[in-house]
């Protein structure tokens, strides 16, 4: 069964990407969202494919997985529920520069990059605050490397 509008943006309220929305904003965003259901070993994105928008765990747990040149692969992260990812896609149409594997049932919320972008037109404000949580993710990243 398909989620309410308003349970979408009480969860979207809990994401990080999300959280310095105002309630309106976020209400605008969860009347976008489509939810998609993966079973464990599928792919949700393939790296090098194009990437149309966000995806954000509701359930499940899902493998961050790299490809590498000499054909080996290597596992970035694991993502969880509230992670994100393919945020890049919300403003380009860029290949894929890792694949997402579900390890087990996994539910996603998707916000196109067209719809992003029709919200971005509505009220830039949104995309203000969301680059800001965007900056903050670059940095922890690349602490780490």
């Amino acid at each position: 069964m398909a989620a309410s509008v308003a349970d979408i943006a009480e969860f979207l309220a809990k994401v990080p990407l999300f959280k310095d929305l105002n309630n309106r904003q976020i209400n605008r965003i969860a009347k976008r969202i489509r939810e998609r259901d993966y079973e464990a070993g599928d792919a949700i994105v393939e790296q090098g494919q194009p990437g149309i928008g966000l995806y954000i765990m509701v359930r499940g747990e899902a493998r961050v997985i790299r490809k590498l040149l000499d054909g080996s692969e290597r596992e970035l992260d694991r993502l969880k529920r509230t992670d994100f990812f393919g945020e890049l896609s919300l403003l380009d149409e860029a290949p894929r520069t890792a694949s997402i594997v579900a390890e087990e049932a996994v539910k996603c919320l998707v916000l196109l990059n067209l719809d992003f972008i029709e919200e971005l037109q509505a009220e830039p404000d949104i995309a203000i605050e969301m680059l800001k949580e965007l900056a903050r993710r670059y940095r922890r990243v690349m602490t780490r490397m």
